[in-house]
Formats: C-alpha cells, structure tokens, sequence
C-alpha cells in the first residue's frame, strides 16, 4: 500500500521513519521491497553517482531524470525528490514550475528543500498549491561554500534560531524535517517541539525517522562521515566480482559452452 505524507506525519511520536536515497530504478526496487518509508531522491546523486565533489552542479533535467527512474521502480514508499542548488527560492516561480515538474512529470510525491528563513513563504506557498514539502536544516550542503560540512547548532544562539525556523517552516505546512549533522540534544528539543515528524541524519537517536545515503548504508562509498553505519560491504562485493570476471576471461574459463548457443543447421555453411 502506497506510504502517504499522512502516514509519514502519524508516525510522529509513534513508530519510527525510515528513509533512503535512491538515484536508480534498480536500487528504489530493492529499497521499496524492504518496506522502506521515504525514498529520497537526494541530490547527492552529484556526490554518489555523477563524480562530483558536492552537489551544487545538480541540474534541474539531472533531477528529473533519477526522480523518474526511481518513481518507475516504486510500489509503496512515499517518493521524495530533492530540489537542486539554484532551482528554488531566489525567483517563487520558477521555483514552483520546477518543483511542481518534479510531482507533475516525474512522478514524486513530495519536494525536500534545503531551508532557511528565505524558503518560509515559499513552503506555504507550495503547500497551498498541493506540492507536499519536506524542509531541511542543519547542515545543508548546498551551502557548503559557507558553511563547510561542519556540524551546525552547536551554540545555544545557533540552536535557538534553528527550531525557530523549523517551528516557522511547520505553521507554513512542511509535513516533514530532516535534521542533518546537529548534536543529539539540539535535534531532540527541537523533535519535542514540533508536532510534524523530524528525520535525522547524524542527529542522534531521538528524532521520528532516520535517512542515510543509501550507498552508505550498504557499504558501496569509499568514505562515510562519522555519523553512518555501514550494513553491508557492497564495495568489497562488486570488486571481487568484477575480478573473478576478469579472471575467468582471462584464464579462458568463461564463457563455456552453456553460455552460448549454436545453430546446427548452420553447420558446415561456413
């Protein structure tokens, strides 16, 4: 049965969310058949798939195109494609046209955004328009040009100005907020004061819901911050078997005659 943003949002305080990327429609099959709840379309696809080493050369198209694979593949999660650098809050829009292409064509559910006080009309205006909105605070790496990787909230000014703005992108509708890399007792204040449900990801154990990279979690990257736990070792997996190919060329042992066909009646033409 498909997860709703209602669902997600009754899980609040209840049961908890669980979230993963996915950039591929073979990949969103895999994670939706384990009854996932979200499955983010992140735009670190950048990171992750497109060689990049942040995500601020994400394009809209680039967007579109995985969030479309990805909701191709998907029976039940509820699909949320992330909104790339530039693509909203300097121009409302534009913004919307791009967000509402992201729901309209490609089959997302919901929006996520990286927030602050410049996208708080803009969410309600999105609400209003029936475009779901997931807000984003804490590291936010499209500002990594500012503010580094760093953890973020880490003083009391700067912990109060982020439940500020996230108690702000609730009244303006978000159904949702991802809480990145902020210390555990900041990400569960602001958890205990909101009524919309908080997803952490390297914010500790008392948020509603967790996200990962999903590369992350199966062991396929090369490197992982501190906050992930790796749950598999897909890297060591693939490599072995991309050298157990190479090897069996090699050596003449692959492929074998049950890997091919022959024709008989072609015998002896040539």
């Amino acid at each position: 049965m498909r997860t709703t943003v209602r669902d997600v949002q009754s899980k609040a305080g209840n049961e908890p969310i669980t979230m993963l990327t996915a950039y591929d429609a073979v990949t969103a099959e895999l994670v939706d058949e384990q009854g996932i709840d979200v499955i983010l379309v992140g735009d670190s696809v950048g990171n992750t798939v497109l060689g990049h080493d942040s995500t601020l050369p994400v394009t809209v198209d680039q967007m579109a195109s995985h969030t479309t694979a990805v909701s191709r593949a998907v029976d039940d999660a509820l699909v949320v494609a992330d909104m790339p650098f530039l693509s909203y809050g300097h121009d409302e829009k534009t913004s919307i046209e791009n967000a509402g292409r992201m729901l309209k064509e490609c089959g997302a559910h919901a929006v996520k955004i990286e927030s602050g006080p410049h996208t708080v009309e803009l969410t309600e205006t999105m609400v209003q328009l029936g475009i779901p909105v997931m807000a984003h605070l804490g590291l936010t790496p499209q500002r990594v040009n500012q503010l580094g990787y760093a953890r973020q909230g880490t003083s009391e000014e700067a912990a109060a100005t982020m439940l500020e703005l996230a108690k702000e992108h609730e009244e303006a509708g978000a159904f949702s907020l991802v809480l990145e890399h902020v210390p555990s007792n900041v990400a569960a204040m602001i958890t205990e004061e909101l009524d919309i449900p908080t997803i952490g990801i390297g914010a500790g154990p008392d948020c509603d819901g967790q996200v990962l990279v999903v590369d992350d979690a199966v062991g396929l990257s090369d490197w992982t911050p501190s906050f992930v736990h790796e749950f598999g070792n897909v890297r060591e997996e693939i490599r072995d078997a991309i050298g157990a190919y190479r090897d069996a060329v090699e050596a003449g042992e692959f492929p074998m005659p049950e890997h091919g066909h022959v024709e008989e009646e072609l015998d002896g033409i040539y």
